[in-house]
């Protein structure tokens, strides 16, 4: 044994040799290995471990009187074995060869239809210029789409046009090894690995070959999962290559950590045409009426390259006007109908439906197929939908339940089998027509769905298409308006069946006999009038919808519904609370948000594990602040309670916990519902006597995170700090004070240090305060103001209407508003000047503005004065007053205003200046200390008076 391991010492000596040389010759990118020497250093590498095993095998039989004639066989064969890779590893015809490299291969292309697809490609190419920093660009989009086609042509761009770049392509399978693709990468590269088995030193040798190699552009097609690359071995940026992916997935992109993100989107109308044209060939001649046709036809495809070929490679030849409409019926139908249909566009578009592996995300995505087709689906409905069907189920909280779903949606989005959408500020997906087409071709097994939806129908579906193995049911958005008296499908196994946006006045109750494991009933935004009595024998109904049934104005007895876990009567007709609902204690959403419906105390009392409650702001729509402190498992909640005692009390009960969005309101309005909707979390007080519970030293509560505060008829204290307790205010962005009286001031300098600086207020409105003189009281100077930065984020002012008060700021006070963009002082007769100087200006410049002389309202873009029939000015301040990027000025109805500070500076002031909207017997009466100002803001603003 002894003697075996000298003579194999020997042969790992020229093993090392090899390797230096090896590793020399190849770094100078002209030479590779030879078979030979691979296949020497192969069999060296399994000798070592044989000799480790027979090494092994010595050790254990030390010390026994028999000896194994098998080991003494052993090693001499081993002894052998070694002595003769010694003699091969001479080598005298050298270690390597020179390594003929090319540039990459050329494959053929067809012409890149559609103008993002050239922009696409120009912009790949200009990521992988020499002087530019991206290293890692990925190409994303779903099956089809024409991925591999745009990186076709820039492979091909770069193999004609960039003669000092080589190019390499791998197509990575759909289950890659890190192994199998370090042997894909070498094999293009023309490389070979001196260690067989060993990922970590392939990875160090390929990464070091990689270095070597600074024009080498790497394309890893079709990825379909992440790909460690120090794992792999692929070294990029400055000390390597660089890298470019294609694949389904947006995540993909990102924890490949792509620098640039390039999504291939579907074609237009008119380039989806030209492209069928093109695969349909020149010799094919249309007729107007089959060109009809296949119009409609190539619509059908939305966009989709894959499927715009392969159905013109299939209507190839076809001269029968009904071969035609044959085929635009099976798409209209969801039947992909031609054989090459099914297996080249079906199987590619399902194949990332079925790499979603997780059953309840792959659920998730066949219910988007409920909805019709180039439906924009409103994100938090699909997420309710997943809630109620129990796909999102064991978490703590609703909250948590909504970040677990948009994690769906956007799982779904990055695979490019959903897309997002925005409009009016809300956010939506859509399923491109195509993958709406394999989702139903799914559902057309198993599970069964039956999808109708958007089609315009007049009646339901025939009971022979409700088949016993139905599960979900969706004929929404059609014009059925009754179902026949004797109608009553056998599907035992349905569990959704949504009916909304219809105009059903009645159901039969026969209608619901067979449906006994029925979980969700959807009868939203129909004419119902009365629901059928054998609803209410469904006691599997988890979910019961129906929202803007405006014809509704009765419900029976819900009380047998003891799995309801969400109800929704909101905008119905209904005047009162159905009875049994306080019985209904698996209730997590509940909306009663109709018009005119008396909520009786007590009711609300059971419903304990509430996470979601909506009641309407009507008058006569109230609840106790008792009973709301009682749900402790709130999370939103809009309603109106009786008096500001009732918000106190409910309030005072959220101090361990805080609301995730909420509307309280004390007292009624018709003007708030605009107002209302665009902050999350408000509080509004109406025809409320706050002052006489602050006099009873018993402040006015807010919740904790308010954004919006509306006061409106209300008797309050002298200032609002003195009427509220202010512990909660630190995120309002919003106040609205209306019509009050009692109120001088908005904030009192002796209280200001007691609260929080309301350092996020964006916007504040004060409209029809008699006895209001001013934003603070008892401001003289910098040291009397609140804390630095409480107005710092006030971007709107509005006053109007408050009689008494002269002026809007000092020069100190000014300072507090550095982001103002828009000021509109309105009907404020006794105002004087909107920047009133100090009794001492000169000692105020030097402690406030160290020294300067300027003014400056630095993002005031917007400034409108109307109806101030006492404004002489708009600063008396001697300093200079600039505002950069004022762009419009509106003045009406201020007879007084002879001298106009902000257009008595010189021009270059007011740079941004766009309009200026007066009367013009007000322009000609201005008196101007600029001698040419009026002709230099004539000649450059191009007003109109």
């Amino acid at each position: 044994m002894n003697r075996l391991k000298r003579k194999l010492d020997i042969l790992e000596g020229k093993e090392d040799d090899i390797h230096e040389e090896l590793k020399y010759a190849e770094s100078l990118s002209m030479k590779r290995r030879k078979k030979e020497v691979e296949s020497w250093l192969r069999s060296v590498g399994r000798i070592k471990i044989k000799v480790q095993q027979t090494e092994q095998a010595v050790q254990e039989r030390r010390g026994k009187w028999l000896p194994s004639i098998q080991l003494h066989r052993n090693l001499d064969r081993l002894m052998a074995e070694v002595v003769e890779l010694h003699e091969q590893g001479g080598f005298p015809r050298g270690l390597t060869h020179e390594a003929q490299e090319s540039g990459g291969v050329s494959f053929p292309t067809t012409t890149l239809v559609g103008q993002m697809f050239l922009e696409n490609k120009n912009t790949v190419l200009e990521c992988l210029r020499s002087n530019n920093n991206v290293s890692i660009i990925g190409i994303y989009g779903m099956g089809g789409v024409g991925k591999t086609a745009l990186l076709t042509h820039i492979n091909n761009e770069l193999i004609l046009n960039c003669p000092d770049t080589a190019v390499s392509w791998v197509t990575v399978s759909q289950k890659f090894t890190i192994h199998k693709l370090q042997d894909d990468i070498a094999n293009e590269l023309c490389f070979s690995f001196s260690y067989e088995r060993d990922e970590k030193k392939r990875a160090a040798e390929l990464s070091n070959f990689l270095g070597t190699k600074k024009d080498l552009v790497l394309i890893l097609d079709d990825v379909w999962e992440d790909i460690p690359l120090n794992e792999v071995g692929i070294r990029v940026g400055a000390n390597g290559c660089k890298l470019i992916i294609t694949t389904r997935y947006l995540d993909v992109c990102r924890r490949i950590d792509c620098q640039k993100e390039i999504r291939v989107s579907p074609l237009s109308e008119k380039e989806s045409w030209e492209l069928f044209l093109e695969r349909l060939g020149v010799d094919m001649k249309l007729t107007p009426e089959i060109e009809e046709t296949a119009k409609f036809l190539v619509k059908e495809c939305a966009g989709l390259p894959l499927g715009i070929i392969t159905m013109a490679r299939s209507m190839k030849g076809a001269d029968d006007i009904f071969e035609w409409r044959n085929a635009l019926e099976n798409m209209k139908e969801s039947k992909l109908g031609h054989d090459d249909m099914e297996s080249k566009v079906f199987q590619v578009l399902k194949y990332s439906y079925d790499m979603l592996k997780d059953p309840k995300v792959q659920q998730c995505f066949l219910d988007c197929s409920l909805f019709p087709e180039d439906f924009p689906i409103e994100r938090e409905d699909l997420i309710e939908l997943f809630i109620d069907e129990r796909l999102i189920d064991g978490m703590k909280s609703r909250q948590a339940e909504f970040y677990r779903g948009h994690t769906i949606l956007n799982k779904l989005v990055n695979a490019c089998l959903l897309e997002n959408l925005e409009m009016y500020g809300r956010k939506y997906v859509k399923m491109h027509d195509l993958v709406r087409d394999m989702a139903l071709q799914i559902t057309s097994t198993s599970p069964r769905f039956l999808v109708e939806a958007g089609v315009d129908l007049k009646e339901i579906p025939v009971e022979e298409e409700w088949a016993e193995d139905l599960v979900k049911v969706s004929l929404m958005d059609n014009g059925i308006s009754r179902i026949r008296p004797t109608v009553s499908p056998r599907c035992p196994s349905i569990s959704t069946l949504v009916l909304m946006s219809n105009r059903l006045t009645s159901i039969p109750d026969c209608f619901f006999w067979n449906m006994t494991r029925l979980s969700i009933l959807d009868l939203s935004y129909t004419d119902i009038e009365k629901l059928p009595n054998s609803v209410l024998d469904l006691v599997n109904l988890s979910a019961l919808l129906l929202k803007r049934c405006e014809s509704l104005k009765y419900v029976p007895s819900l009380a047998n519904l003891k799995a309801l876990r969400r109800l929704d009567l909101g905008y119905t007709g209904i005047t009162e609370v159905p009875q049994g609902l306080e019985m209904l204690d698996n209730l997590r959403y509940l909306s009663l948000f109709a018009t005119s419906l008396l909520i009786c105390p007590g009711i609300l009392v059971n419903l304990f594990r509430l996470q979601h409650l909506l009641l309407d702001w009507d008058s006569s729509t109230k609840v106790k602040g008792e009973e709301l402190a009682n749900l402790t498992r709130l999370e939103t909640l809009k309603a109106q309670l009786y008096d500001v005692n009732d918000l106190n009390t409910y309030v005072s009960s959220l101090e361990e916990r805080e609301l995730l969005s909420y509307t309280l309101q004390v007292g009624f309005s018709n003007n708030l519902s605009w107002r209302i909707n665009n902050y999350n979390k408000t509080v509004v007080l109406i025809n409320s006597d706050i002052s006489k519970i602050t006099s009873e030293k018993y402040p006015l509560l807010l919740p904790q995170g308010i954004q919006f505060l509306y006061i409106e008829s209300c008797h309050l204290v002298k200032s609002l700090s003195e009427a509220f307790s202010l512990e909660n205010i630190a995120n309002l962005r919003s106040c609205h004070i209306v019509l009050c009286d009692g109120i001088e001031t908005l904030l009192s300098v002796s209280s200001s240090c007691s609260f929080p600086i309301l350092q996020s207020l964006e916007e504040l409105r004060l409209q029809e305060l008699q006895d209001f003189t001013g934003l603070i009281s008892g401001e003289r100077d910098v040291s009397s103001l609140p804390p630095t930065g409480t107005f710092s984020s006030l971007k709107a002012i509005v006053i109007n209407g408050c009689p008494i008060m002269k002026n809007l700021f000092t020069p100190a006070l000014l300072l507090l508003f550095p982001n103002l963009e828009r000021m509109r002082v309105f009907s404020c007769e006794r105002m004087t000047e909107i920047i009133a100087a100090t009794t001492d200006e000169s000692e105020e410049e030097g402690s406030t503005s160290g020294g300067t002389a300027e003014l400056t309202l630095p993002k005031l873009k917007s400034l409108g004065l109307s109806f101030l029939p006492e404004l002489e000015s708009f600063c008396s301040s001697n300093k200079t007053l600039v505002a950069d990027f004022l762009q419009e000025i509106s003045i009406d109805n201020c007879s007084k205003l002879k001298k106009f500070s902000l257009l008595d500076n010189e021009p270059c002031h007011l740079p941004s200046l766009q309009k200026i909207m007066v009367r013009e017997e007000w322009w000609e009466s201005l008196e101007w200390e600029h001698p040419n100002a009026k002709n230099v803001l004539q000649t450059l603003c191009r007003f109109q008076k």
